[in-house]
């Protein structure tokens, strides 16, 4: 794409960094090879880690770069490329763990764990959804109860991405069952590996860098240090829940739409001009001419709406309209960029290990995971007090 003539000098610097880094460390049969095992590379990643960038959502003081949504959502862009391999952890360590630590930590937790996630050596998954309970997050039924000075935490986290590999569960859970649905929320960190914590795999057939889980806790006793926040934090796992880093979340799963919709549409418009048919480059023929247009077209709208959020979000300005959007918008398109890439490309599209056939059945998901798009469009309609 044409480079944007605005992006601060710094975030170009980071994206050709990370462009020569996944040229020499994520070639495309590196690629297929994760793809088949459904598994990620521990090796390339501390490599990555080592350039420094897991600390783009970390103030200085505890060893990150200082907080920088904008680089953090170029970096995303740029690793989404070459598919989740290293998009995805690096947003379990960055974002899951470093942006809703350093959000809404307590002083303790921040200095425990930011040095860490900054250092890309920790990673959290999401426990939010349940097996009955999916965009109404205020209805989650997991319990944590005190117990003298223990938290005991009982429940079922559904669809619990990267929990096979993650130090830590973000758990939601309801700490005040006579409390209004949404005062009496609590944000937990669960490590993985306590006792009373059982894992079990789900398959889907996208984003295939890690399973997907149901994360099963009985009678899990942690200690009170646990909440998230510490004292503060108990019942207030709503607001963690609905602010920032909330928005911030929503941007990085646009992030990653776009940053695989770009990839597609570079090897269509590629493959276009090699591909001879009826004499000439299929990019000749005007059919495909268009569908190419249409889709670099479309893939700039998706930059030019995803950057203005990210710029608000990174400015501290109120973003939730403008997440949403970017959200609903680019995850929409990415879909539509990457069928028509796949048409272009014909037959040898749907070869399994093909870049775009990874990149199709991944971007399909997208409109679904971190909020779908008709949540996006209710959540739009309510901040712009749309009449009911």
């Amino acid at each position: 794409m044409t480079p944007d003539p605005f992006e601060p000098d710094h975030i170009r610097a980071l994206r050709d960094q990370i462009a020569r880094f996944i040229a020499a460390e994520a070639p495309p049969e590196r690629r297929r090879a994760w793809e088949a095992r459904q598994d990620w590379p521990r090796d390339v990643f501390a490599k990555l880690a080592a350039l420094g960038i897991c600390g783009l959502t970390i103030p200085e003081a505890y060893g990150g770069l200082g907080e920088d949504v904008a680089a953090a959502v170029a970096a995303v862009e740029e690793l989404a490329r070459a598919g989740t391999f290293l998009a995805g952890p690096f947003i379990h360590c960055a974002f899951y763990g470093g942006m809703n630590i350093s959000e809404n930590g307590s002083p303790e937790q921040k200095a425990i764990m930011l040095p860490k996630l900054a250092r890309g050596d920790m990673f959290f998954a999401y426990g939010l959804t349940e097996p009955d309970v999916g965009g109404d997050l205020s209805s989650v039924r997991t319990r944590v109860r005190r117990e003298g000075d223990e938290l005991v935490v009982d429940g079922v986290k559904r669809w619990a991405t990267g929990a096979r590999f993650a130090d830590y569960l973000y758990c939601l859970c309801r700490s005040d069952p006579d409390a209004p649905p949404r005062a009496g929320l609590t944000f937990i960190l669960v490590p993985l590996d306590a006792p009373g914590v059982t894992i079990t795999d789900l398959g889907h057939t996208a984003m295939r860098y890690t399973h997907s889980c149901d994360v099963t806790m009985e009678g899990v006793r942690l200690p009170a240090s646990a909440v998230v926040g510490g004292e503060a934090g108990w019942g207030r796992g709503w607001s963690m829940l609905a602010g920032r880093a909330l928005d911030v979340e929503k941007l990085e799963v646009a992030a990653v739409a776009f940053g695989t919709a770009r990839a597609c549409v570079e090897e269509a418009w590629s493959y276009a001009q090699m591909r001879e048919q009826f004499g000439r480059p299929i990019s000749g023929h005007q059919a495909v001419r268009h569908a190419l247009v249409d889709a670099r077209t479309k893939l700039e709208a998706c930059r030019h709406l995803l950057t203005h959020a990210a710029r608000l979000a990174g400015a501290g300005h109120p973003c939730g309209v403008e997440s949403s959007m970017a959200k609903l918008f680019v995850c929409e398109a990415a879909v539509e960029i990457g069928l028509a890439c796949q048409r272009v490309v014909g037959s040898y599209a749907l070869e399994p290990g093909c870049e775009l056939d990874r990149g199709v059945r991944d971007l399909l998901s997208f409109p679904i995971v971190g909020g779908s798009s008709n949540m996006q469009r209710n959540n739009i309609a309510a901040m712009l007090r749309l009449k009911s």
